[in-house]
């Protein structure tokens, strides 16, 4: 049995019709489900680490992270801060089935790349969603990451492949690990089923939010390793150091 929602249907209507807004449910001023008012009052990350999207105290600057110890990827594009209301939409969608949240939110990334494409940006040749382990994917019944990557192909007219990378080693949740313990928590994790299909390869990686960037690092390097070009990270949101 398929669990997995069907991609090829959108999930809320999307007509040029009236739209109320999935936020405070006020009509919009246009056919998108979110009113201008709420759109701009997202928390939207300004000046990002040019390498990890880290929030930094003002732009072209480089974390100290990545500085240290840079990471496989090699840039991360996300729109938002995981704050208020975006922590509350993300896991609302991924963790209560509210479908409609993800597509929004994803539609409002798929513009913003597709801002940064025109600005120069290199789009990349094919999406891979970081994928779920059984265990969560029988739990959860979904893998949001993957209905992430979807709804941005069909945005982006770009292919995904969400076949390529399998979660090898039942692990762990992530949240509550520092980046140490993150690390060590996802040695051997992940493992390619097709290695020559990724030769000389631009490839994103998609998720829903970033925190320490472990998981992205572990995948990038195992996709470098294989004779990947080169790796980006597209998310939903970028949580903020600890303490900050």
């Amino acid at each position: 049995m398929r669990c997995q929602p069907r991609n090829g249907h959108q999930v809320y209507i999307w007509l040029k019709n009236v739209q109320m807004c999935l936020l405070c449910d006020e009509q919009t001023d246009s056919i998108s489900p979110i009113c201008t008012p709420c759109e701009s009052e997202l928390p939207w990350l300004i000046d990002p680490c040019e390498c990890c999207a880290l929030p930094m105290p003002m732009s072209g600057l480089t974390c100290a992270q990545c500085t240290r110890q840079p990471p496989a990827f090699n840039e991360v594009i996300v729109p938002w801060q995981y704050d208020f209301p975006i922590d509350a939409l993300v896991t609302r969608f991924k963790h209560q089935g509210k479908w409609p949240l993800g597509r929004l939110l994803t539609e409002l990334l798929a513009q913003n790349l597709l801002h940064r494409f025109e600005e120069g940006l290199q789009p990349p040749d094919v999406l891979i969603p970081v994928p779920l382990s059984s265990k969560r994917m029988r739990e959860r019944g979904y893998n949001q990451a993957a209905m992430i990557a979807h709804w941005l192909g069909q945005a982006l007219k770009l292919p995904v492949n969400e076949r390529l990378i399998k979660r090898v080693k039942e692990t762990p949740a992530q949240q509550g690990l520092d980046a140490k313990a993150r690390k060590r928590n996802l040695q051997g994790a992940f493992a390619l089923t097709g290695p020559s299909t990724v030769t000389d390869l631009h490839i994103a990686l998609i998720d829903d939010v970033l925190t320490t960037g472990s998981t992205a690092d572990a995948l990038a390097r195992l996709l470098i390793q294989a004779g990947a070009r080169r790796v980006d990270v597209y998310c939903l949101a970028r949580t903020p150091k600890p303490g900050d």
